[in-house]
């Protein structure tokens, strides 16, 4: 019987100043929750992995495909990654509607129309009736659906979510986690989930990988490591 290949392996080291990064792990289908004390390296980790940040040695691959590999001299630029990104700070084009911020994610899958349709998202995230409107008359929950969904449009093999509950109000928290279990379970996309709240972590993450000081503890089950 085959195995499954896992949907994302990392391996890299990376100095920057006294931080070094040395973190190796797998991802497989569903949401892995990189879970750690602010300074961890959770972040870098993202960076390195969209290609906003180059490893000094190391080897990314996302859903069979070399990303980043510095023994090979491999190095794909951001925009031919397919990597959906969404952030603390919602990151919308203020002078853009919310249907024009959302149909931007298009823009990187023009070539392959492999992208979900724009109704099937917007239902899915319950945003159909904000399309009209700009980012500066949204509330916090609905900018990260948005943004969520500009993501989605760009029909990415892997989403990277660094802290987008941080900032919301807990009954906002609990809304927007529910739209991400939806995400999760419908759209079958692997997502690489940053956070430092355990309540977040017990709910979404398949798996668990918890770091300290650019290293990793352990990784497991979130129930598992977060009762240790």
């Amino acid at each position: 019987m085959t195995s499954m290949l896992p949907s994302i392996t990392f391996r890299a080291r990376q100095r920057r100043g006294d931080f070094v990064l040395d973190v190796a792990f797998e991802g497989g289908p569903g949401l892995t929750a990189l879970f750690g004390p602010s300074g961890a390296g959770k972040t870098a980790i993202l960076n390195i992995i969209a290609g906003t940040q180059r490893p000094d040695a190391g080897l990314v691959v996302v859903c069979g495909r070399i990303l980043t590999d510095t023994d090979a001299g491999i190095y794909l630029p951001p925009h031919k990654r397919r990597v959906g990104l969404v952030f603390q700070d919602a990151q919308l084009f203020p002078h853009l509607t919310v249907e024009q911020n959302i149909k931007f994610g298009r823009w990187f899958t023009r070539a392959d129309n492999t992208a979900p349709p724009l109704d099937l998202v917007t239902s899915v995230l319950g945003i159909g009736h904000l399309l009209k409107r700009r980012p500066a008359t949204l509330s916090g929950g609905e900018k990260q659906r948005v943004a969520l969904a500009r993501a989605l449009l760009s029909a990415p093999r892997i989403l990277l979510m660094d802290e987008p509950l941080s900032g919301l109000d807990d009954a906002r928290r609990i809304e927007i986690m529910g739209l991400i279990e939806r995400v999760r379970d419908e759209f079958k996309i692997p997502i690489i989930y940053v956070t430092h709240t355990r309540d977040e972590v017990r709910r979404l993450a398949t798996r668990v990988v918890r770091l300290n000081a650019g290293r990793v503890e352990a990784i497991g089950k979130a129930g598992d490591l977060l009762d240790s």
